[in-house]
């Protein structure tokens, strides 16, 4: 049984990780409001813009004449998994459920005879994959210097996929991230960049419209296209960051009740504990009281 300095001892220090935590939850609460703010304004446009690009691609079709970007390379052999997450932890399961749907994603393409290749965006999806995957790395690409994610991160992430591309180093490109929903609920995505896919419904309203494009749909595919590289990436960095600090939040809210409750557990044990020795002092008093 612990003793009374013990005890004393646990509850100050649980005491001392309940302000860690709850500073920390405050901190991801101020921050949380930015990131998905910024997340959310993101949105129209990206939706848009695919909407543009979903139009043009119908109009080029499969045709020879359509940008790399769009048609691919022919074949489907090399797969290139760019999974994203945070530099850091203390945000729940954040970094494991994107790791693990990458995970499951490298694993089913094994199995179909696949060649996997891994590029890692954010220290915490390294370490997850390290042991099973780490003859697959090609690449990593470190954000923990970087104090709010701009488009220029995006930019130049998505320089590196496309210049390992050019080099014909992968056929199909998949980004790996957790999209925003609310504080509780982070849910973990994958998406096709490379060969750029589009969604049927992606046209919206103007599905049914007729445009005349100047230049041709082709050269404005082949300007529009690593654009909408750059695009994705930014999207779900700014999904990943407003993920990140809902999920840290919650997390730290947890830690914090729950440390809470030891701390009341711990002090009730403290009581009992400080009565019994009071108790057993007493007796010894009133025993050699009587004895004399």
């Amino acid at each position: 049984m612990p003793s009374l300095k013990d005890l004393k001892n646990r509850i100050e220090s649980v005491k001392s990780t309940r302000k860690i935590t709850k500073a920390m939850q405050m901190v991801a609460a101020a921050k949380l409001r930015r990131a998905q703010e910024s997340a959310e304004a993101s949105r129209p446009y990206a939706e848009r813009f695919n909407a543009v690009m979903a139009g043009l691609a119908a109009s080029v079709g499969g045709s020879d004449s359509a940008p790399k970007l769009l048609r691919g390379t022919g074949s489907e052999d090399v797969h290139l998994l760019v999974v994203m997450t945070a530099e850091r932890g203390l945000c729940g399961g954040f970094n494991a459920n994107i790791a693990k749907l990458a995970r499951a994603k490298a694993e089913e393409l094994k199995a179909a005879g696949k060649t996997v290749k891994v590029l890692t965006v954010g220290k915490k999806g390294r370490d997850a994959l390290k042991r099973d995957f780490a003859d697959l790395f090609v690449g990593h690409i470190d954000l923990s210097e970087v104090k709010r994610i701009g488009y220029a991160n995006a930019q130049d992430i998505a320089k590196d996929i496309l210049s390992r591309f050019d080099g014909a180093e992968f056929d199909v490109a998949t980004i790996f991230y957790s999209k925003f929903v609310n504080v509780v609920t982070q849910i973990p995505t994958a998406q096709q960049i490379i060969p750029a896919s589009f969604e049927d419904d992606a046209a919206g309203d103007d599905s049914g419209a007729i445009f005349d494009y100047e230049p041709s749909e082709e050269a404005i595919l082949a300007d529009l296209l690593p654009k909408g590289v750059a695009t994705a990436i930014f999207s779900a960095l700014l999904e990943n960051g407003a993920s990140e600090q809902g999920a840290r939040m919650s997390a730290m809210d947890n830690a914090t009740r729950n440390a809470g409750e030891m701390i009341d557990k711990l002090t009730i044990q403290f009581n009992r504990s400080r009565q019994a020795v009071i108790t057993n002092e007493l007796i010894e008093i009133i025993s050699g009281a009587e004895a004399l």
